[in-house]
């Protein structure tokens, strides 16, 4: 009962918005296939799959509980923290374990994973709580690109390009967003200010499609293919803004399209190794 709990306390359907920018920082800073997997690689995407979302999530509802009370999809798509002790014992042990991959990577990549580890704890903890200080709230949420820079620059001994650093943060902010207007209703019930809730929906709708476009921009600036395919993003949210789509529901789709745009990002960058 206490895994299953911590386990969809972990949220499996987000699993690879940590684990993904994993997969395509190693594919992008191998040079050969035998980099793929290495004790190094196996150890960051082990890691970024499931001990950082019990670290992520459950710094999150440990300090929401109140807020959570208001809000109804944690009485089924999600866990409602109810002051188990297992909760903060498994973040401790989640962000300790943090320590076998910080010990195979090399010194350059350890800023990342300490930036992942100070932001992932900051945004839900006080005193920071930056989840609550909008613009911080958005900009905060570049911690899901670190992991994917912390594994490129363990992989290619060297940093990624700023552009991609960037692309990749714009990104994030948005998807941030973009999932906080579900909860709009819910957080100011609470009293919990966000960059949704200061915004509102509609004008939220359209940072979520500016950030995306940046980040469009940014990628393309690398490749246009890529930029084509980030393009695909603000394009999306324009549809749903537009339309008469539940933005609940259109919330939910998205882990499947970020999984589909995550796969084909990989396979052009394994397409290169191979093909060069």
């Amino acid at each position: 009962m206490t895994l299953a709990y911590l386990l969809k306390l972990s949220r499996p359907r987000f699993w690879l918005y940590l684990a993904g920018p994993v997969a395509v920082g190693v594919v992008y800073g191998a040079r050969s296939p035998a980099d793929l997997f290495t004790p190094t690689t196996i150890a960051l995407f082990a890691y970024f799959l499931l001990p950082a979302n019990v670290l992520l999530y459950g710094v999150n509802d440990v300090f929401d509980a109140d807020a959570d009370a208001e809000n109804p999809k944690k009485a089924d798509r999600e866990v409602r923290y109810g002051g188990e002790r297992v909760v903060p014992l498994a973040v401790v042990a989640s962000g300790l374990l943090l320590l076998l991959p910080t010990a195979l990577t090399p010194p350059a990549a350890w800023p990342w994973l300490a930036g992942f580890l100070a932001l992932g704890v900051a945004y839900s903890a006080p005193p920071l709580r930056l989840k609550t200080r909008p613009p911080l709230d958005s900009l905060s949420n570049g911690l899901y690109v670190l992991p994917g820079v912390a594994a490129y620059t363990a992989v290619a001994g060297a940093q990624p390009p700023l552009l991609a650093v960037a692309g990749g943060w714009l990104w994030s902010m948005a998807m941030h967003t973009f999932s906080a207007i579900p909860d709009i209703d819910p957080d100011r019930r609470a009293g919990i200010e966000t960059t949704a809730t200061r915004l509102g929906e509609r004008r939220a709708y359209a940072y979520c499609a500016a950030c995306w476009t940046l980040a469009a921009v940014a990628f393309g600036a690398l490749d246009l293919r890529l930029g084509a395919l980030l393009a695909l993003y603000p394009v999306g949210i324009a549809l749903v803004g537009w339309s008469s789509v539940d933005t609940a529901r259109a919330y939910w789709w998205f882990p499947a399209v970020n999984t589909v745009v995550g796969a084909l990002i990989s396979i052009g960058g394994l397409w290169r190794l191979v093909h060069g």
